[in-house]
């Protein structure tokens, strides 16, 4: 197992950046908390909280309305935070960067626009068979409403993309492709550059589903060239209810609005309304501002921790989780790619993940079980789901070691 890294071994001081999440002092049935469910949503460090409580107790105004102090400031705020996520992800220009509910709406938005705009009768669509179902029932909704196809990117038994067969889907119908950077069940990270490199000779844009990257890789959308990109700010230490849609602002631009209603318009009339600019034309309505403005300060912790050492840290945790997993008898870890990310996923021979995940609450440690919206991805391999071990740079050797004795005891009870 092997990822991009290009720093030293971490020296990540793991126990001063636990003081900053207060949930991990939680405990669970009389055991301190192990949380290994990072993949689903990332607990909260301070700087977090304090933000949320700062804008409701000192801030709390609509945005790009009122021309009172309040409402300067927190349009203030909103702004410097998109700002802030353009420069995380080196977008060109800060309108390209959206923001949205979640990467599910960041996701839809897409499907909706630019399928409205650029997809019609006999066009097809790629995704892959490892896709979340949020980046496989948008465009299967678009493709029935635009009466289109789905083409799927097929996976080898270690849960990598087969980039032969990819490269042979390529052809004039293929309108777009949208895949996932690295893999929510099985952590696997895709050959991302490669597959825009290969689209964009097709003169086709890619998306890419970074839910499960943003938190674990460094993201440069100007070196990758990728034409959309979408993230949750829950996942990657920020508030629920918030996710970014980054598009090139040669494709946003040509795309129409995905909602109507307030902030989004220049003039409305009764008998016709035209469009506001990027990055507004997209986001109707009052949005979540204190989460806007929060994920902000979420990007600003993980900024000032740093990317390439979280990067290392956490490599060195699925590393040190999959020698000591793999050795326990009748389990078989699912996803062995050799680029990996934050995830490791498995299954006991005979034992159902629910009955695992169950015993390993009652020890305090929280994991994942079933098929992770991942369904297709489950009947490729078949089997019914996996316990899923997700890792956030808060986690620890000693708590995998306390997952390792939980799952052999597991084991031992279930078998």
């Amino acid at each position: 197992m092997s990822t991009d890294i290009m720093v030293a071994p971490s020296t990540l001081d793991i126990q001063q950046i636990r003081k900053d999440f207060p949930i991990l002092q939680t405990t669970v049935y009389g055991k301190p908390l192990i949380y290994f469910d990072n993949g689903a949503t990332a607990q909260k460090p301070w700087a977090v909280l304090k933000a949320i409580e700062d804008y409701y107790t000192h801030l709390n105004s609509n945005v790009h309305r009122g021309v009172h102090h309040l409402s300067q400031k927190a349009t203030d705020a909103y702004e410097a935070s998109r700002r802030k996520i353009a420069a995380f992800l080196n977008a060109r220009h800060d309108h390209e960067v959206i923001f949205t509910k979640g990467t599910t709406d960041a996701i839809n938005l897409v499907a909706y626009s630019f399928g409205k705009q650029f997809v019609k009768e006999g066009d097809t669509i790629i995704i892959s068979a490892m896709e979340h179902h949020s980046n496989i029932v948008p465009w299967q909704i678009m493709c029935e409403d635009r009466k289109a196809k789905l083409k799927v990117i097929p996976i080898n038994e270690k849960g990598e993309l087969k980039m032969d067969e990819f490269s042979a889907l390529l052809d004039k119908t293929v309108k777009l492709i949208a895949v996932a950077y690295v893999s929510n069940t099985m952590g696997t990270i895709n050959p991302v550059k490669d597959i825009i490199e290969q689209a964009h000779q097709h003169n086709i844009p890619v998306l890419l589903d970074a839910a499960q990257a943003v938190q674990h890789i460094p993201v440069d959308v100007q070196d990758l060239d990728v034409d959309f990109l979408v993230f949750s700010g829950h996942k990657i230490y920020g508030p629920t209810g918030i996710g970014i849609l980054y598009g090139k602002e040669e494709w946003l631009n040509q795309m129409p609005p995905y909602q109507g209603g307030g902030s989004m318009i220049k003039q409305v009339t009764l008998e016709k309304t035209t469009y506001h600019d990027l990055p507004f034309r997209f986001e109707a309505g009052t949005p979540n501002i204190e989460a806007c403005i929060c994920l902000g300060t979420a990007i600003d912790y993980i900024t000032n921790i740093g990317l390439p050492a979280i990067q290392q840290y956490e490599h060195e945790l699925l590393e040190y989780a999959t020698q000591k997993l793999s050795v326990i008898d009748k389990l078989r870890i699912i996803g062995t790619s050799a680029q990996k990310s934050g995830v490791l996923s498995f299954i006991v021979e005979g034992v159902h993940p629910y009955d695992v995940g169950v015993l390993l609450d009652k020890l305090g440690i929280a994991v994942r079980t079933g098929h992770h919206c991942t369904q297709p991805l489950m009947e490729c391999f078949g089997i019914p789901g996996t316990v899923r071990v997700s890792f956030a740079f808060y986690n620890t050797k000693e708590e995998i070691d306390q997952l390792a004795a939980g799952v052999t005891r597991a084991v031992a009870m279930l078998t």
